[in-house]
This record gives C-alpha cells, structure tokens and sequence, in this order.
C-alpha cells in the first residue's frame, strides 16, 4: 500500500517539502537537484541490506551484488578523481574527515586549518565540533586588503606550531586553492596534507578548478554538491603514506569501518556509483562551466548594486556579500528572502564581529539554480531581486511582485516536470 494511505502524516510533508523545492529558488551552493536515476537508486530495498565490511570481506552473508555495486562505486570514484584509492562508504563530508583524522591523527595533535570565518568548515576545528574536543587545532586565514588565502601566515603558523596535518578546503571561500603551495609548506614541517573538497568536487572533475592529487596525501568530498548526487561522503588518497610508506589506503579503510561507522548504506553507495557515471558525462562539463559563468554574472550584479562582494569576486560555485553596511540582520534577510521564496544563508565574513548565528554576511551559490537551466542573464534577474529586497526589505508591495517573478522564473525553468511524490 502506498505511503500516501499508509502515513499522510509524513506522506503529506514530503510532498510540501517537494513542492517548496520547486516552486523556490535555491541559492544555498550547498545544495542541488539530484538526477532521478540518483533519486531512484536511493529508493531502493538495498537499504534493506547489512553489509559491514567492504566487498569480498563482509560480516554477513548474502552481499554478492551489493559488493559488486560498491566495487562499481569505487571504482568510478577513483577514475574521475584519479585517485589511487577510494572509500565511498562515508555517511556525510564530516564523518569523512573523522575518519581521516582517525587514520592519521592521535587524540591531541596538531592541526592547521583555514579559520571558519575565513571560509572554513565546522569539522575543522571549531570548539563546538568533535574536531576542536579531540584535537588541537591552529587556524590560518585571509589577507586583509585582498581576502584571498594569506601563504605567508600559513607558512608561519606550520612553522611554529609544527602540525601533523593541513588542511586546504573551502566552505565559503570563492577563490581558488593552491594545492601545490600548500604541500610545500606541509613538506618543511613533516605534515599530512589533507584536501576537503566538499564543495568544488565537481570543477575538480570538469578540469576548472586546480586538482588536489599529486599533492593531497588525502582528499575528503561530499556527494550532493557541486557533484550533484545523494547526499553522503567519499575520502579519496594515495596508497602509500608519504610519511613512512605504510599502507594509507588501509589505514583509511580501517577508520571508517570499523572505526568510526558500522553498516554502510548501500542504497546510497548505488546512488553515488550513478552520479559517478554522470560525471562522465560530456553534459557534466558543459554544467560546470555554467555554473561558474552563472555565479560571476551574479557576483557582477551585486558590485553593481553597491554591495561588497568577499575577495572581490569568485573563481568557483559561489560568494559572499557583506551586509554589514545596510544596518539589517543577516538572519532577517534570509528569513524575508525566503517568504519570496528565494532561499539563501547567512554567512560569516573574514574578521567578523559579529556571531556565527547573526553575522555580517549572506553567502549564495549557483549549483541547484544552473541544473534547473538558468543561464547568465536569468542570473542576473535573480541577483537583481535578491538586491530589491534587501533595498526595500519593509515593503510588502515589493515582496509580493518579486514573490511573483520568482513564481515566474520556476516556471520558465521547471524541475522534475511534472512528477508528484
């Protein structure tokens, strides 16, 4: 029986929250449209599946075609990433850096990382995250005049504080990594060089974003982004350890399970084995791309409006306005962006004064709004409605006639047709 007779309760919910994904326009560069052939594989009785282990070492019978699916996974992980290795059982981006940190740390190490309002992530060292608790942690942040990555201070800061691990990664900054910079810095101190890509994994592929690999001992990703598959995690590194030639595969396979998950969850390993082949795709490429052309229109508009864009500008999926000037809460732009349906979030900004709950900044991205097809100049009308609210933030009239336009935009630019959950 349908879970429409069984649980309208939930059956109901599911359908809003549909309905709200299409009818919105998604800013949030964390989040995407998954393919229906990604939807599909999730909705699958392979959640029905134990399959503690990895393929051909399980601990439970019956898993011949789930290791075969996983094997898949792997093994198109690795091609695309062109990685030596890869483990696709992580449940999220964060549990894939536990993992990591599992692998190569000891409760107590150092470790250097970009600072969270600089564009960094919560897994990386921020006292409210298991990752400040079990580790020490050194950040590194951004030039003052130019907001773009400070190598002096992250070399000095290795030097000084001699980490076991670096981390280069990007949650909200708009510019590109250096890779190679950084291992050179990692190699004067003996450190791991870890890269979290969570969020320009698909521009890694496409070839317009500079690669982790050679230089990357260990290279962590999510799967819903940029990628544009189910949501989970992927650790992807080298088979040896850099540092005294055991096997680093191994010691990554053995902190994800048995050390840190259990059971994986094969119905979304199979999804992630589909986005994998996607990204194979010539289409793949072309959507990269646009994504980028998308995001510098934006950025464009709102130089052009008045407001400060972070470093100046963006290189990848996304940026970060300062609002600071206008007087309003970041909180409160948000929550009246998305009673017109536009739905961003709030952001810390290099050197913020103000909380990580109501900061200075409103960080947007152009993943989900590109898959729906919205090319450079559809961009920029959403960029421009973004601004008229912000500058008549008090008007219901305004709000109404952008609420509609985004209605209208939707519709111009529909996701999954018309299919109903």
């Amino acid at each position: 029986m349908k879970l429409k007779n069984k649980d309208p309760k939930i059956y109901n919910l599911i359908r809003r929250e549909v309905a709200r994904q299409k009818e919105g326009l998604v800013l949030i560069p964390s989040e995407n449209y998954a393919s229906l052939e990604v939807l599909s594989a999730m909705a699958t009785p392979l959640s029905n599946k134990y399959s503690e282990g990895y393929p051909q070492k399980r601990y439970y019978s019956g898993n011949k075609f789930i290791d075969e699916i996983e094997s898949i996974a792997i093994e198109r992980a690795k091609k695309i990433f062109k990685a030596q290795h890869a483990n696709v059982q992580p449940h999220s981006g964060t549990q894939a850096n536990e993992a990591v940190y599992l692998a190569l740390l000891k409760p107590g190490d150092r470790v250097l990382a970009l600072d969270l309002s600089a564009g960094g992530h919560l897994s990386h060292g921020a006292k409210i995250n298991f990752s400040g608790r079990f580790y020490r942690f050194f950040h590194y942040g951004v030039n003052r005049k130019t907001e773009l990555i400070d190598f002096d201070e992250v070399e000095k800061k290795a030097l000084r504080y001699k980490p076991k691990l670096i981390i280069a990664s990007t949650t909200s900054y708009s510019r590109k990594l250096d890779f190679k910079r950084f291992r050179a810095i990692a190699d004067k101190v003996g450190a791991y060089l870890m890269a979290d890509i969570a969020h320009i994994a698909g521009l890694i592929i496409a070839g317009l974003h500079p690669h982790p690999f050679p230089f990357a001992d260990v290279v962590t990703t999510t799967t819903h982004k940029t990628l544009r598959g189910p949501r989970g995690g992927l650790i992807l590194s080298k088979k040896r350890d850099r540092l005294d030639g055991s096997n680093l595969a191994q010691k990554i396979d053995r902190a994800v399970f048995p050390g840190t998950q259990g059971g994986p969850l094969e119905h979304v390993i199979a999804a992630k084995a589909v986005c994998f082949r996607e990204a194979m795709e010539p289409g793949f490429l072309k959507y990269q791309k646009q994504i980028i052309k998308n995001s510098k229109a934006m950025v464009e508009v709102f130089k052009d409006q008045g407001f400060r864009v972070i470093s100046n500008g963006t290189d990848n999926h996304l940026f970060v306005i300062d609002i600071s000037p206008t007087g309003l809460s970041s909180l409160f732009i948000q929550q009246e962006l998305e009673k017109v349906n536009i739905f961003v979030n709030r952001n810390m900004i290099p050197f913020d004064k103000r909380s990580a709950f109501d900061p200075s900044g409103i960080r947007m991205g152009t993943p989900a709004i590109t898959t729906r097809g919205l090319k450079e100049k559809d961009c920029q009308e959403v960029a421009y409605l973004v601004c008229e609210l912000i500058k008549n933030i008090k008007s219901a009239s305004k709000k109404q006639k952008i609420k509609e336009k985004v209605k209208m935009i939707c519709r111009k630019f529909p996701i999954y047709g018309n299919l109903r959950w």
